[in-house]
């Protein structure tokens, strides 16, 4: 009895190997033909009955069914014994048998001198390349007649790049894919292009397509038919969809200047699909491809959050494949000030019991939902300092530089993308890049963050309950929602998913109960059926709007008090001192 845990000896008891074996032991100790065929006959027989036994017993007793061939720790092991002499010749017998009234007994000596010859090949192909995996095994064993029949080209291919390890790691990585495919990587890889741009330099991540053909939707086989996911393994630098690299820094107004390019039009697909500051350059990569196939036709810049890529193992690959031969837009701001900014950060999503409110609850004594990152109620700097994210790398750009061996870098300092600066710098694009001309500036006037602006970070709901009648009346951070609400733009990716209801659902209703003031700040919304009810109920919407003018007042309290908290660069310097 064989050991079921065991990949070897599962393999070693298919049919094909016992037939394959009772082979070769006939013709290395001799004996009649009627002799052979009785013994095949006999070990054909014989497993049908035990895989018969082996059905009906899993059916009384399920758990007893055998853990699959792929959870072994053998299974790399097993896959090679199906390219035993064994296996293939009883692969040979095991097809004779089933097509035998078809004549295939006349065949049968011509088809075992090519199972032979074929063993011969992968023996050598085995004894050559030590990257021989399960997955190129599993490569082979589903596309073995089509490796065979290439077999002489695909050996030259190898052999030309014998000493660039990158390509042929790729290749190995994605036999299946390479198999299949061969024609057109093996003209890419026989290429002047491909020496010149990749085996020349010793590219540590060489492409297994041509990435000239991939960005022409005329090729049978370019960007829009290849999943994100396969590219990334292939090393497929990302479409040349974009026109140079714009890489952010935390509380360098890095939201600011991404919300000011998703108005512009500049970067459409900003926060289509993720956050700026994934961690796993694998997910990045995926996410931006996806953008940049949906946004095909759009003129993009690539947004790159510095400090999510050197600590990863696939940081550097992720360099490679995006960074290209782009410029690169540094937005940078001082130090010191950064800091600043950084201690005062409000938590963008923290829900208190307050977060929902009706018209009862009195906001006098201040709002309990603010709550700040290093400290809760007010900034702790001894936390910030020793127990916050500071570090060297997120701090400077240093690690980020020292990658970049062929890109122009430029740098945008913070006080440029304020409104006056902004404009110039949306000029600079529009002469460098050929990016269209920004005709309507209105989003200069809303405030993104400030003490405001992150009151509202998350939607702040009013709930009103009437006569069985319920109203929902939402209060909204300006600048994140002023774009969905005026430029109807699809954002798939957001930090609060009620922003997708609010394009599809609420209208904007701040100045019927709020000060103009206040606009730049954040805006009152309602659905449209809720706010004509309300409206037609005089008494009530007069109530309502006189609440929320008294949580105007309470609101201006509220950011003095937490201006006066807010810590400044001499604290910071006194603290360090």
């Amino acid at each position: 009895m064989y050991n079921p845990n065991s990949a070897i000896e599962r393999v070693k008891n298919h049919l094909a190997y016992k037939l394959g074996q009772a082979m070769i032991d006939f013709t290395n100790n001799g004996g009649g033909s009627i002799a052979l065929f009785k013994k095949l006959y006999k070990i054909k027989k014989q497993h049908k009955k035990e895989q018969k036994i082996y059905q009906q017993t899993i059916q009384i007793f399920p758990q007893l069914k055998y853990p699959s061939l792929e959870t072994c720790g053998d299974y790399e092991q097993a896959l090679r014994y199906k390219f035993h002499l064994s296996y293939m010749l009883g692969e040979v017998l095991i097809k004779a048998d089933k097509t035998w009234h078809k004549g295939s007994g006349f065949k049968l000596k011509n088809d075992i001198k090519k199972a032979n010859k074929e063993f011969q090949i992968f023996r050598e192909i085995f004894k050559e390349f030590d990257q021989i995996n399960s997955s190129i095994l599993e490569g082979l064993i589903n596309n073995k007649q089509l490796f065979l029949k290439e077999f002489p080209r695909i050996k030259n291919i190898l052999k030309i790049h014998q000493d660039y390890k990158a390509i042929l790691d790729n290749i190995f990585h994605n036999f299946n894919y390479f198999i299949q495919n061969f024609d057109l990587i093996e003209e890419w890889l026989l290429s002047d292009d491909f020496n010149e741009r990749y085996k020349k330099g010793s590219h540590p991540y060489p492409s297994l397509l041509d990435p000239k053909k991939l960005n022409d939707e005329n090729e049978k086989i370019n960007y829009k038919n290849i999943p994100a996911e396969l590219a990334w393994e292939m090393n497929l630098p990302l479409p040349d969809r974009y026109e140079f690299i714009m890489v952010l820094k935390g509380c360098s107004g890095h939201t600011a200047f991404s919300y000011f390019l998703l108005w512009s039009g500049y970067s459409p697909s900003i926060f289509r699909t993720c956050n700026l500051a994934l961690k796993d350059p694998n997910v990045y990569y995926i996410n931006k491809y996806q953008d940049l196939i949906f946004f095909w036709n759009y003129k993009n810049i690539l947004v790159f959050e510095h400090g999510m890529e050197p600590k990863h193992q696939d940081g550097l690959k992720l360099f490679y494949l995006v960074l290209l031969n782009k410029d690169i837009y540094i937005l940078t701001r001082d130090p010191l000030s950064r800091l600043k900014t950084w201690a005062n950060h409000i938590i963008d999503d923290y829900v208190s019991l307050d977060t929902e409110f009706s018209l009862d609850y009195d906001f006098s004594q201040g709002f309990k939902w603010i709550k700040y990152a290093f400290g809760g109620d007010k900034v702790d700097l001894n936390q910030f300092v020793y127990s916050g994210p500071i570090t060297n790398e997120s701090m400077s750009v240093d690690s980020f530089i020292s990658k970049i061996n062929y890109n122009k870098i430029f740098y945008i300092d913070f006080h440029e993308i304020y409104p006056e600066g902004m404009l110039d710098v949306f000029k600079y694009f529009k002469d460098n890049y050929n990016f269209p001309i920004i005709q309507n500036m209105d989003f200069f006037q809303y405030s993104l963050g400030g003490s405001e602006g992150y009151l509202f970070a998350i939607p702040r709901i009013l709930n009103i309950y009437e006569n069985c009648d319920n109203y929902k009346i939402f209060f909204f951070s300006s600048l994140r929602l002023y774009f969905v609400k005026i430029k109807n733009i699809d954002i798939r990716y957001t930090l609060f998913p009620i922003h997708n209801d609010m394009q599809k659902k609420l209208i904007d209703i701040s100045k019927y109960f709020i000060n103009k003031k206040y606009y730049k700040d954040f805006f009152i919304a309602m659905s449209q059926v809720e706010f004509e009810k309300l409206y037609q109920n005089s008494y009530l919407f007069d109530k309502v709007k006189i609440y929320i003018q008294h949580l105007c007042k309470n609101i201006d309290k509220q950011i003095n008090l937490e201006n006066e908290k807010k810590i400044k660069e001499k604290d910071i310097l006194l603290f360090l001192r």
